[in-house]
């Protein structure tokens, strides 16, 4: 089997791609999904392991993947159609940026995870996937022609930057400081960040900082320059899992920036960082549902062939329970990340973020819950070889490692579970009050 064509193994690959019918899947998206995993083989996926062991990325895949405008489809649908044939950019391996919609967004992340480890992909997506769009979306035109030309085409590298020592999740409490200078010309950051992926190798980070009183009216957001811009320190953090994503602590000691770089207005700072998490929910989604399927297929494809007791372990029931129950998990989810990318390609953006906010959060936090599964199971049927990080059950053992890396960025697991269902009260009580307000009429 060619390592670009589907993989046969039961639970490997999505529905359409073991060709069972879809109602979603033109032959159009079919087309680029085979040249998408081309692609991701080629530059990436072949090489993923021995990259996330050597902790780094190289460089040029970066640039390998900007020269082919292969990290825009980390961005939004639809994309910035006008921005980018300025740019001269009029396709993505084929697909017309104008035909771009979310259906192609949930196959690419698809594809850039299919190693099954998030650092590789992780290492090259942070900026355009969560950096730039901001920018796209409440830049003014000034600040857009500034930053846009070199950051849509990769030239500079950016981040985004929310996560604080003392607020994770808890966006709304951020105290990073940015107060402006006497002439009213700079604003001067001083706090941290920590947890920032890309952080190290960016020029850029799309930042929340404090410009106002306590609560998420006093917050803005910046585009704040990091490298070797003064009062700026960055190191790399050692964590247990996505090892190759760049994981940054960034401090910041009197960090002068021109008030020119405020996206949209002072005090918008949580309904611009908001406006994006949608997205940057459903993007991790995609991706860790793939690794969850690259878990459980390794782990089913072991059983058919691994011995004990003088039979395969596929032979023992308790193990053919435990495929079952994570696979039911998988496959449930796969089908649940598949209607949200239809439904977000036939509704607004507002329409599409007051529905689909609150369930995004929860499929997010879902999704990590399904890896958790699937990863706890390939390792407990590898074995000791699940427990050992080279050899044939390295890769779960790099997935279930990964879990965490899954289960707390984006909003951490009971932080989002808690939104979505106060998310869903909201859109009742306001279409209660609706049909309220109708029956007196």
């Amino acid at each position: 089997m060619a390592e670009n064509s589907p993989n046969p193994v039961p639970f490997s690959e999505p529905p359409y791609l073991r060709g069972l019918p879809s109602p979603y899947i033109t032959p159009a998206h079919r087309e680029f999904q085979k040249r998408c995993r081309k692609f991701m083989w080629e530059n990436l996926i072949q090489h993923a392991m021995e990259w996330e062991k050597l902790g780094t990325v190289p460089e040029h895949v970066f640039r390998t993947f900007c020269k082919y405008n292969m990290l825009l489809p980390n961005m939004p649908a639809p994309l910035p159609v006008e921005w980018l044939k300025r740019l001269d950019i009029h396709d993505i391996l084929g697909v017309k940026v104008e035909d771009w919609d979310y259906i192609y967004t949930g196959i690419y992340c698809d594809e850039l995870n299919r190693s099954g480890l998030s650092g590789p992909g992780g290492s090259l997506n942070a900026g355009f996937a969560f950096g730039i769009p901001p920018i796209v979306k409440f830049g003014s035109k000034e600040l857009q022609e500034r930053f846009l030309p070199d950051l849509l085409t990769g030239r500079k590298r950016a981040c985004i930057a929310i996560t604080e020592p003392e607020a994770g999740s808890d966006v709304a409490n951020i105290v990073t400081t940015a107060t402006k200078s006497a002439d009213g010309r700079h604003y001067i950051i001083n706090g941290t960040k920590k947890w920032i992926t890309n952080g190290i190798w960016s020029d850029y980070a799309t930042m929340a900082v404090r410009t106002g009183g306590p609560g998420p009216s006093g917050l803005s957001v910046l585009v704040v320059p990091l490298k070797n811009h003064p009062g700026v320190t960055m190191r790399r953090l050692k964590v247990a899992g996505q090892i190759t994503g760049g994981t940054t602590y960034i401090e910041l000691d009197d960090v002068q920036v021109p008030v020119s770089n405020l996206i949209g207005k002072e005090g918008e700072g949580m309904r611009l960082i908001m406006t994006n998490f949608n997205h940057e929910r459903l993007v991790i989604a995609i991706g860790v549902t793939r690794a969850a399927r690259v878990a459980l297929s390794a782990a089913f494809s072991y059983c058919l062939k691994r011995e004990a007791f003088g039979k395969t372990l596929m032979d023992q029931p308790v193990v053919r329970h435990r495929l079952a129950k994570a696979g039911a998990e998988l496959e449930t989810m796969s089908a649940w990340v598949e209607q949200i990318l239809y439904q977000l390609c036939h509704l607004s953006k507002e329409e599409g973020d007051l529905q689909l906010g609150g369930l995004t959060a929860m499929a997010k936090a879902k999704s990590a819950m399904v890896l958790n599964e699937c990863a706890q199971v390939a390792v407990l049927l590898f074995g000791g070889s699940g427990f050992t990080q080279t050899g044939q059950g390295e890769l779960v053992e790099a997935i279930l490692r990964d879990v965490p890396g899954a289960r707390i960025p984006g909003g951490s697991e009971d932080v989002l579970l808690d939104l979505s269902v106060r998310q869903l009260v909201k859109i009742y009580q306001a279409q209660e009050k609706k049909l309220s307000q109708t029956s007196k009429i």
